[in-house]
């Protein structure tokens, strides 16, 4: 599964308007090695969650706005939104089972 690349102007349409997923916003920049680490371990969720989750990356670099409004202070930081709305956050790299565990309690 490939994610979506969210923008300031997608972001609205591709996470706050979504009442049929649970999106997991990846806030990330290039320069950030965890950030790197991590990316696969999101993907795969992607993959086995697909018809249950919608997988979205932010640079905080080129985005900073929504960084900023989200209050993401360290990246890799990845939000959960469900209907629109922030229900949990975890951040820094962790191991697959904690996201797992974030996204069984959601559905």
């Amino acid at each position: 599964m490939s994610h979506i690349d969210l923008t300031s102007e997608s972001f609205k349409k591709e996470v706050l308007d979504e009442k049929e997923k649970i999106v997991i916003v990846d806030f990330w920049a290039d320069w950030c090695m965890p950030c790197h680490m991590l990316s696969p371990v999101i993907e795969e969720l992607g993959d086995e969650y697909s018809d249950k989750v919608k997988v979205a990356k932010i640079d905080v670099d080129e985005n900073s706005d929504i960084a900023s409004e989200y209050q993401v202070m360290s990246i890799p930081n990845v939000i959960f939104f469900k209907d629109g709305v922030e229900v949990t956050r975890l951040i820094g790299v962790r191991p697959k089972e904690d996201f797992k565990k974030e996204l069984d309690k959601l559905i």
